[in-house]
């Protein structure tokens, strides 16, 4: 399974989100299930993550100091099987790349919670570690929750 986390610059949410679900899938078992990527859709490609976003994320004993920002592109689009938005512009503008990811495309939150709790992670660039952190106990949570829904979803294949 290929998971694709997509925010604006690929510098602070999804790589944040990236760098977290990889360690939570190799902390049960699913690395070699999943493949994790993240991509922002406008990024400038070659960027390292946020001074912020390596801080907080080392407060979660994860290091994404070589983390390395990538644009969006149709073939990410074609490649994932999942794509996990941070907001629902950018869920809009990979269905507006390519119509055919709408049954795949969903926010971060709408995949963890359902349609009705779909809300946006607010984008924390610039601001203070602490808003960085808030952000990324937002994301823990609804990754949690998706792993969970994972775990279920391989026992039952098996």
């Amino acid at each position: 399974m290929n998971v694709l986390f997509v925010c604006t610059g690929n510098t602070c949410r999804s790589s944040m989100a990236e760098g977290l679900f990889r360690h939570m899938i190799d902390k049960n078992g699913l690395g070699n299930e999943i493949n994790v990527e993240s991509a922002g859709v406008f990024a400038e490609s070659g960027s390292s993550a946020s001074n912020q976003a390596i801080e907080a994320m080392e407060k979660h004993s994860v290091d994404i100091s070589n983390h390395k920002s990538r644009q969006l592109t149709k073939e990410m689009i074609d490649k994932a099987d999942l794509i996990l938005t941070m907001t629902n512009s950018h869920k809009r503008a990979i269905i507006s790349m390519n119509d055919k990811a709408l049954d795949k495309t969903f926010t971060l939150t709408e995949y963890a919670y359902g349609n009705n709790k779909s809300t946006d992670i607010v984008d924390p660039f610039g601001a203070p570690v602490q808003v960085y952190e808030e952000c990324l106990i937002e994301i823990k949570n609804a990754l949690n929750v998706i792993i969970k829904k994972l775990i279920e979803k391989n026992k039952e294949e098996k």
